[in-house]
This record gives C-alpha cells, sequence and structure tokens, in this order.
C-alpha cells in the first residue's frame, strides 16, 4: 500500500524541465532487496523478465541514459548479488555500484548510503536520489525537477492523486471514518535529498523505524528537521507489484520503442520520396528523426540515436550503392551492442526494380548479413516500391499497388 501524504498548498512544478544538468553532484540509491510476496512467484519481481531482459535492468537503463546522475548503487539481498553481477554484465551497465542489503528496506537503503563514506572511491554526491527497482518508466524530467527542489529544501519527493479513497476501520472491522481525497497524495519515487540530510537521520534512526518503516520522507522530517518538498509527477511512475503489472509494462515498453523512427535517406536532398515517407510517418508515431547517411557513420550521433529509445530505423535509398550503406549501419548498430538492450529493427526501402535488386551481389550479402545479425537481436527487413511508370507522388497514392516485401533473412535460407 502506497503511502499518503498531505499535499503541500505550493503544489507541484508543472513546466517542461530545460535540458540541463544540476548544479550539484547526483547519484541514485536502488533498493531491491524485496522478495516479491505480492508478485506470488519464486522469483523476486525485480529479476522477473519482461520481453526477455530482467525489470531491474529497465530501471537502471532508465537512469543510466541520464549523464549527470554519477553512480546508480543497487542494493540486494545476498542471495542475489551474483544475479545482479551477471545482469550489470549482460546488458552493459556501465555506472552500476552492486551493495549487499539489510534485513528491512530502511536497512538496505541505509546500506546504499554508507557505500559514498566508508573507504570508497565513489564521491559522495551533494543530492541522492533513491529509487524503486520495480519503477522502470522513470524519465529524467521528473528526477530534475526532484533534484533541483532537494537542492533547495533539501528534500523532495514525487506524488500522485489517490485514485481510491482512504479510509479507516474501527477494532471492530467497520468504517471509522474516511479522509477526503482532494487534500491527500500518495507517495511515489523517485525522492531526492541533500545526502548529508538523509544519511545523518539514518545514522539517527531508532531499530522500529529501520525495521518498519517505508517512507524516506518521514525520517528526513523526523530526525533531520527537513520538511520535504513535494512535486506532482507524472502518471507513469507506478510500481510493478503484482503479476498482472508485468503485462502492463510489457506493453508499455513495447508502445514506447514503436513510438520513435529514424529515417537515414541515401538519396539527394529534399527528394519527394524522403520528404514523403518523412511526414507520413509524422501521423502515426511521436517521434520522427531525420539521419544523413554521413551522419549515420558517426559512431557518438549513433549512440544519441539510441539514448533517445530509437530503434526502428527505415533506410530509403534509389541504388544498390545506398544498400551497400546499409549494410555499413547495420555493422555499426551491431557494434553498439544496443540490441542487448532492446531488438533493433531496420527497413530497408529500394526505389527501383526487384527484379534488379534480387540479382544483385549486394542483395545476397543482405541476405546474409540478416540471418547473422538476427541472432544477435536486430532485425533486418526489405521493402521495394516499383515507379517506372508513374511519378513520385502518383506512386506514393497508390503505394498498396505499388510495393513489394521481402524478409531478408528468408531469401538468405533459399
Amino acid at each position: 500500500m502506497e503511502t499518503v501524504l498531505k499535499k503541500s498548498s505550493s503544489g507541484g512544478c508543472g513546466s517542461e524541465v530545460a535540458d540541463e544538468r544540476p548544479p550539484a553532484l547526483v547519484s541514485a540509491v536502488l533498493p531491491a532487496g524485496g522478495t516479491g510476496e505480492r508478485m506470488g512467484g519464486s522469483t523476486p519481481k525485480q529479476f522477473c523478465e519482461i520481453l526477455g531482459r530482467p525489470l531491474i535492468s529497465y530501471t537502471v537503463r532508465a537512469l543510466e541514459r541520464i549523464s549527470w546522475i554519477a553512480h546508480i548503487v543497487v542494493v540486494v539481498s545476498l542471495d542475489n548479488v551474483e544475479i545482479m553481477r551477471s545482469i550489470v554484465k549482460q546488458y552493459g551497465h556501465k555506472r552500476t555500484v552492486i551493495v549487499e542489503g539489510g534485513t528491512s528496506r530502511h536497512r538496505s537503503i541505509f546500506n546504499g548510503l554508507e557505500i559514498f563514506v566508508k573507504n570508497s572511491p565513489i564521491q559522495k554526491p551533494e543530492v541522492v536520489i533513491i529509487h524503486d527497482a520495480v519503477r522502470p518508466f522513470v524519465e529524467k524530467d521528473i528526477l530534475f525537477k526532484v533534484v533541483m527542489a532537494a537542492k533547495e529544501h533539501g528534500a523532495a519527493g514525487a506524488i500522485r492523486p489517490l485514485v481510491s479513497t482512504v479510509i479507516a476501520s474501527s477494532a471492530d472491522g467497520c468504517l471509522d471514518h474516511s479522509l477526503d481525497r482532494a487534500k491527500y497524495r500518495a507517495s511515489e519515487m523517485p525522492q531526492a535529498f541533500l545526502f548529508d540530510i538523509i544519511h545523518q537521520a539514518y545514522h539517527q534512526c531508532n531499530d522500529h523505524d529501520l525495521d518498519y518503516g517505508t517512507e524516506c520522507l518521514h525520517l528526513a522530517l523526523k530526525y533531520s528537521k527537513t520538511n520535504a518538498k513535494l512535486i506532482e509527477g507524472p502518471p507513469d511512475l507506478w510500481k510493478v507489484t503484482y503479476k498482472q503489472d508485468l503485462y502492463a509494462a510489457e506493453s508499455l515498453i513495447k508502445e514506447s520503442l514503436s513510438q520513435h523512427v529514424c529515417v537515414v535517406t541515401y538519396l539527394e536532398e529534399n527528394s519527394v520520396q524522403a520528404r514523403f515517407l518523412h511526414e507520413t510517418l509524422k501521423n502515426h508515431v511521436k517521434q520522427v528523426k531525420s539521419l544523413s547517411s554521413t551522419l549515420c557513420k558517426d559512431d557518438n550521433h549513433l549512440q544519441h540515436i539510441l539514448l533517445g529509445q530509437c530503434y526502428n530505423f527505415i533506410c530509403i535509398s534509389g541504388t544498390l550503392s545506398g544498400f551497400k550503406e546499409s549494410q555499413q549501419l547495420v555493422e555499426a548498430l551491431e557494434n553498439t551492442n544496443a540490441s542487448v538492450l532492446y531488438p533493433i529493427v531496420l527497413i530497408l526501402i529500394y526505389l527501383d526494380n526487384l527484379e534488379d535488386l534480387l540479382c544483385s551481389s549486394e542483395m545476397s550479402k543482405l541476405a546474409e548479413l540478416a540471418k547473422e545479425v538476427k541472432k544477435k537481436n536486430i532485425f533486418l527487413y526489405g521493402l521495394v516500391m516499383q515507379y517506372q511508370q508513374m511519378s513520385p507522388l502518383s506512386l506514393m497514392s497508390n503505394l498498396p499497388l505499388s510495393l513489394m516485401y521481402f524478409q531478408l533473412d528468408h531469401l538468405g535460407n533459399e
């Protein structure tokens, strides 16, 4: 059950946050020592797989995408230390530090904070974020807001409106009273603190609070006299708690990935076909990025595209030489190891005759490449648009009659 906090009169911050760094060294602590009792299975929920990948890896990745978070301390039970180490290695989590947890949530968080001050090479941050390992959809905007509020007020936390009315029962199990839902909020994550404030609070904490408490903001108030700033958060801060939440998380991940497309053109600048494709995609997905054939060879630029959660690429070409460059893009994506995190889909669009394409040696090479990269979670497809007998605009208005689809890895098996 979520902790309920009274909403402050000043409310939260509703404006969009600029893409900037907080004026402070920031690190994060992720308590991940839960046993997953409410999930109802033998595997703790943070290690349950979504699309073949452990849930905790998604959460760590969400924080790693933010360059100004220096270190991510993941606190797990002793039984799961080796499991977490294997996850860090397999999915390439570079800024992650693993710490053994305690017998309760607060004791685990305390252990995570202590790593910054106990003869550790990790620099102590000015602001520390505390976030649940089973909340994978946290975004930079809310993290920036709680960090900035914590720097000003000493502590800050995300809140959300209550979905249901909170009631209290009497000793005999009958209704005693209910709360005015409009005056209260559910306490969510992330939360952020000036490190010295929350560290001092944990040092002063009594055993009862360490063993049975759940609310970090309450400890900052009780032991450090710090009244947290409450920030209204977005609706995607919910945590994976029950088995059905895993299915919901999978759907959200799939939807998010499908809403980002990068269009790579090997045509002359401002070609009708490329512009039409770009404009059409805008009507169906949230974000369409353009990448020139030159920039797609730049590893840094390619990494920037992938960090923006764009794993779908459409390459449009009018000549076979464009397919050679598409092959280079495939190999560049393979070298990034990004497909370990998410499947990468490439659709190669060729504006010419299918017969010429199938007879080309380049096609044979791409088919062989498709077979190989499929094993590495990269899926390569082809699409031919024939328009010799019609103008480009006429082609685009008659697509069902003018498209030929081929799956390269299937052709490679023939």
